[in-house]
């Protein structure tokens, strides 16, 4: 069928033709929304670099929670800063940290509101890198220790979803281990599987406290030239029991999260990361886009590459207009 014949044209005359052929679709149930909490009361600080992003003290991170679930977000991330760090970033499994008692008190007010936790030691180690060292280099199956306590910490405190970000290997196998040993068989493990060593992280290291203070995460995090090894790391995670899997960053791995679509049988999340985030928010305030035009039009593309979920900051802007849409 060829021009005169067929004219792709006619069905995008109007708005209901176009919504009645349209192949892909960002809904709010697509949305997961990371917070930050840290210690203190009566905290929320603005984080410079990411505007409309703050830090929460657990009493203020709940007024958060309780705008995500009137706009029907089915989930959160939550990322801590800790009172103190150390070497060893033995504040990420203390029960009285500040995301342990956050998950409790969320869970008790929102049952029904899907909470994932990150497990990662770079927030809560001194040196500001994502595992234990022996000199400078970080020792990958003394971490794995680390991260199946903090694991099981979260677990403990009522999480729904573990969410490893470290890039260790091995670490799924051992947190699910860790996980149904001491009765959590329950507890989902999504696996920040395909995380590339991005210089898309800049905003959230000043959310998160997180910079290495030496070096980069080049030995741990992946190479952004390598696809087939992010199809392996997928596949590992898989073999190791992760229920889910996830991309990171979005918009520079587009077709990392289509390969890992196409090449696996779990659910695919892609991290809309804060770099991602924040180019839009200074574009946007400067007049040059439409920021809700682009936000909506880069969600879209991370589903129509084969997200399933995503981790995004924009989860209530972009929520808020879907609901608007809709009453329309």
């Amino acid at each position: 069928m060829y021009f005169p014949v067929y004219r792709p044209r006619r069905f995008r005359r109007t708005e209901n033709l176009r919504r009645m052929v349209r192949e892909t679709r960002l809904s709010v149930d697509n949305l997961v929304y990371p917070l930050f909490v840290m210690p203190g009361k009566g905290v929320k600080n603005p984080v410079q670099s990411m505007p409309g992003v703050f830090q929460f003290s657990v009493d203020r991170l709940l007024e958060e929670v309780s705008s995500v679930v009137e706009l029907n977000i089915p989930g959160i991330i939550l990322f801590g800063l800790p009172e103190k760090k150390d070497e060893t970033g033995s504040e990420a499994f203390d029960d009285n940290a500040p995301v342990q008692q956050a998950v409790g008190q969320i869970k008790k007010m929102w049952p029904e509101l899907s909470v994932m936790t990150d497990v990662c030691l770079c927030e809560y180690t001194s040196h500001g890198h994502c595992g234990i060292l022996e000199g400078s280099e970080v020792q990958n199956d003394a971490t794995l220790e680390v991260l199946a306590k903090v694991a099981l910490s979260h677990a403990r405190a009522g999480a729904d979803v573990i969410a490893p970000s470290d890039m260790m290997d091995g670490r799924v196998a051992a947190i699910r281990d860790e996980l149904d040993e001491n009765g959590f068989d329950q507890t989902a493990i999504v696996a920040y599987s395909a995380k590339y060593c991005s210089g898309f992280y800049g905003p959230f290291r000043d959310a998160a406290d997180s910079a290495p203070k030496f070096g980069d995460r080049r030995s741990y995090q992946m190479d952004p030239a390598n696809s087939n090894e992010a199809v392996r790391e997928v596949s590992l995670d898989i073999e190791e029991g992760a229920d889910m899997v996830i991309v990171k960053p979005a918009l520079a791995y587009l077709d990392i999260i289509r390969r890992v679509r196409q090449e696996c049988d779990r659910p695919v999340a892609a991290y809309n990361v804060s770099g991602e985030y924040s180019m839009i928010k200074a574009a946007a305030a400067n007049g040059w886009i439409d920021g809700d035009r682009v936000m909506m039009e880069v969600l879209t593309s991370m589903v129509r590459a084969g997200a399933d979920l995503i981790l995004t900051y924009f989860a209530k802007e972009a929520a808020a207009l879907l609901q608007n849409r809709r009453a329309e």
